[in-house]
């Protein structure tokens, strides 16, 4: 179920289609534009602008979201370790970019994935595959939470 529309995040990274799994308070889509293998978007439920404006409840179920993400993602794609990227320049509604970080490169549903910047920052403007191995991407994403 979509959270109520507040600003145009939920339509941004394709919420309705894109969808892992969420908590009470926060939802976990794939990002669209895959970093490396497994970027995902962790978006509040709630219209919130910053960390501070989360509630005790959403601040406390934040770590129920990590914990998912990190077995979801250790499940399907075991990355050596995660970002998550909290930048809000364009998009004001708090979320946080999850970039899964792969020291050698990984070859799934015919596409090779980098990580070309493994030691340092993420680069957001690295190459994406497209369309259909996202959503191959996204399946097994969706299987493994389910089973994870």
């Amino acid at each position: 179920m979509m959270p109520a529309p507040c600003c145009d995040i939920w339509t941004k990274f394709g919420h309705e289609s894109g969808e892992i799994f969420s908590t009470v308070h926060w939802s976990v889509v794939i990002r669209r534009k895959q970093v490396t293998l497994g970027s995902l978007v962790l978006i509040c439920k709630r219209h919130a602008e910053s960390l501070a404006s989360l509630t005790p409840e959403e601040g406390a179920d934040l770590p129920n979201a990590a914990k998912a993400i990190e077995q979801t993602l250790g499940a399907a794609f075991q990355p050596d370790k995660l970002n998550y990227l909290a930048l809000m320049m364009v998009d004001r509604h708090l979320h946080f970019h999850v970039i899964p970080r792969y020291e050698h490169e990984r070859t799934l549903h015919g596409y090779l994935f980098k990580d070309p910047n493994w030691g340092g920052p993420p680069r957001l403007d690295s190459e994406t595959p497209e369309d259909r191995v996202v959503d191959q991407v996204l399946a097994d994403l969706r299987a493994s939470h389910r089973i994870s």
